[in-house]
């Protein structure tokens, strides 16, 4: 299978036909840095719901109110435009690694999380840990768990680049100390090196299916074939780089093709995500659903997904596009 597998008159990708019927949850993806056409391929693809983390937009922000706006965005307009293509949108929210750096911002943001956190559809505090793993990321790492743990809400930890295995460990470890509950921590961009530890430990183990930085869909199988599916979730994290926000329904075709069976495709795709965030109370799979009857000449603050007098698209495998 190759990005090139092309049925030669419609278009649509030829690994969608092994995985007709089945549904995904990708509970880690930046959507604000994509277009609407990736919401109508992962649509198209079977993708359902998603959770978008909070994250740093490849330039450090300047000032509080560019937090506030992102924050407001996540849990405002980006639910909106995934609606429109049927998909339910949900998002975790916190200060990540990168501008924890930054003392006096970061101050300011941490005053600003309690506003954000127990708005509907945040199912988490996230993501958060470590980048450089440096003295000022553990201080708002630690107090944003403490923040998690009055709420009542799920951990999103970002592991680092560097270091990983020691980032990962130090990672579990303060949450230890702070009191939390492994089952309610997601440990995200595993790879072989910390795989054993996170699950040994009881945390959630998620893997990010990226091109080059860190897993690949051939390397999940093999995963999955050794540790089986018990709280291991598979995630895309697209955002702005070179990445693909059909990573999750990929893999799950890729599955298939090794001889994973159906219901360990489902668990590792879709329903371990839903149980580990399903902690936060938000996540009702009815809703999944209630997205479906969509009309695209719907308005957010009187804004919709169509521009110019565009008509809504009805002919998801057409080749002309009008």
């Amino acid at each position: 299978m190759t990005e090139q597998d092309l049925q030669p008159v419609t278009g649509k990708p030829f690994f969608l036909d092994s995985i007709k019927g089945m549904t995904f949850f990708d509970p880690h993806v930046h959507m604000t840095s994509r277009t609407t056409d990736d919401y109508q391929a992962m649509a198209d693809a079977g993708v359902v719901a998603i959770i978008e983390p909070a994250f740093w937009l490849g330039q450090p922000r300047t000032g509080v109110a560019s937090f506030r706006d992102y924050y407001s965005s996540l849990i405002g307009w980006e639910r909106f435009r995934a609606s429109q293509f049927g998909i339910k949108h949900y998002c975790t929210i916190g200060l990540n690694s990168r501008e924890a750096n930054n003392g006096a911002l970061a101050e300011q943001v941490m005053e600003l999380l309690p506003h954000f956190i127990y708005k509907e559809g945040v199912v988490g505090i996230g993501e958060i840990g470590f980048d450089d793993q440096t003295p000022a990321e553990e201080k708002y790492y630690r107090l944003q768990l403490e923040l998690a743990r009055e709420a009542a809400l799920p951990v999103q930890i970002h592991t680092p680049h560097r270091d990983k295995k020691q980032g990962t460990t130090r990672s579990m470890d303060i949450t230890i100390e702070h009191g939390l509950d492994p089952f309610t921590v997601i440990v995200d961009h595993n790879n072989e090196e910390t795989v054993k530890e996170v699950l040994d430990r009881g945390f959630w183990a998620a893997f990010t299916i990226y091109p080059f930085t860190k897993m690949g869909n051939e390397r999940m199988v093999q995963i999955v074939k050794q540790y089986g599916t018990e709280r291991i979730m598979i995630n895309s994290a697209a955002d702005w780089g070179i990445s693909d926000p059909l990573a999750v329904p990929k893999t799950a075709a890729l599955m298939k093709e090794h001889g994973i069976s159906d219901e360990d495709i489902r668990m590792v795709t879709y329903q371990n995500a839903i149980t580990a965030f399903g902690q936060s109370g938000q996540i009702d799979v009815t809703d999944f659903a209630g997205v479906k009857d969509i009309d695209q000449s719907q308005r957010f603050k009187g804004n919709t997904v169509l521009r110019g007098g565009q008509q809504p698209r009805i002919d998801k495998t057409s080749l002309i596009i009008r």
